[in-house]
């Protein structure tokens, strides 16, 4: 399960530091979270999916690395950033 280009392409333009940033933290997180959220939904009628499920915990694994990063880079846009995406830590 996966996000549709133009889903990938809002979200990148909503949490883009600048025009054509695709790759600061802010950005991956984002993608990674819809794409989280996406995968969630699809394992509540797909219980035995557990190749699918390797995949979540492998973007889960991802998003807290790239998040562990943005904290200790700049504390004010780590927490700016998982007030907006309302994800809690």
């Amino acid at each position: 399960m996966s996000i549709t280009p133009a889903e990938k392409e809002r979200v990148i333009k909503d949490y883009a530091t600048k025009d054509g940033d695709t790759g600061s933290p802010e950005v991956q997180i984002a993608i990674l979270t819809t794409r989280i959220t996406a995968l969630t939904e699809h394992f509540k009628t797909h219980k035995k999916d557990n190749h699918g499920r390797r995949g979540l915990l492998k973007m889960v694994a991802q998003r807290r690395k790239l998040l562990d990063y943005l904290k200790g880079k700049d504390e004010d846009r780590y927490r700016a950033l998982i007030k907006r995406l309302g994800i809690r830590r």
